[in-house]
């Protein structure tokens, strides 16, 4: 039995890898998820795949949303049908954040932008296509092998506004890796919360990476309707679990994680 990891170009997919001696990594370039003849004779019937395939521009999507749902449903249906067990990654998106406290795996969903329709979408592709499936919530993901919001903070200044009334668990990749590559080890299918502990504001974590790198950059609040964007957002999206997992680290030791690790 082989872990295969598709998807292994981004963050997350960088990691899995890393932390998994013998899996087999498959980035974009390698293996188009949305090719499904492609992803046949790339994975085997006896597979464990790890799928970090995926569309993860929020805004972007709105524009285009068939693009995204090509990779985020179509290519997740290609890879779940080949694969002997799959696990898909998801995201906090698929709730609108209105619940006011944190989501569990068998709350409704209801999500608020095309993004979050699309990842939606993906799980139950996946779930349809492959009884073997493992979906695994995440929020707020950023680590050392992409664009992510601690470096897009840290690239601003003197002064930035930050939107304080949307809240979640900012989560580092290094740590959901090792969950991740953990869970696909055993036969725990069905849908899974896994998010680093705690939760804050974007403008909260914002604050926190300035404190952390000792920056002179000054972060104001400010709200979400005071800061448009194409793709509406969760209010509340912090995630809770029904299932005895390890808990991931706080958001804050991810971040320290993190700035420990990046160039």
């Amino acid at each position: 039995m082989r872990l295969v990891v598709v998807g292994a170009g981004g963050m997350l997919g960088q990691d899995v890898v890393r932390i998994s001696p013998g899996a087999i990594g498959y980035t974009h370039a390698q293996l188009d998820v949305t090719d499904r003849d492609a992803v046949g004779e790339a994975i085997r019937r006896d597979d464990v795949v790890i799928n970090c395939a995926a569309w993860t521009d929020v805004d972007g999507a709105e524009e285009h949303e068939q693009e995204a749902m090509r990779i985020n449903r179509d290519g997740a249906r290609n890879v779940a049908e080949a694969a002997g067990a799959v696990l898909y990654v998801s995201s906090d998106y698929v709730f609108d954040g209105t619940k006011g406290e944190p989501y569990l795996e068998s709350d409704p969903v209801n999500p608020l932008s095309a993004y979050g329709r699309t990842k939606l979408a993906g799980e139950q592709a996946t779930a349809d296509a492959n009884p073997r499936h493992f979906i695994v919530r995440s929020s707020w993901l950023f680590g050392a092998g992409g664009k992510n919001f601690v470096e897009t903070m840290l690239g601003l200044g003197p002064e930035v506004r930050v939107v304080d009334d949307q809240v979640g668990s900012p989560t580092f990749t290094g740590h959901l890796a090792v969950a991740l590559a953990k869970l696909a080890q055993t036969d725990d299918f069905g849908v899974h919360h896994i998010a680093a502990s705690g939760s804050c504001s974007w403008f909260e974590f914002a604050r926190e990476i300035f404190a952390r790198t000792a920056s002179d950059t000054r972060v104001e609040p400010c709200t979400s309707a005071e800061f448009l964007r194409p793709a509406p957002r969760p209010a509340y999206s912090v995630l809770g679990s029904e299932r005895a997992h390890d808990p991931l680290p706080p958001w804050q030791d991810g971040l320290d994680a993190y700035l420990g690790v990046r160039v």
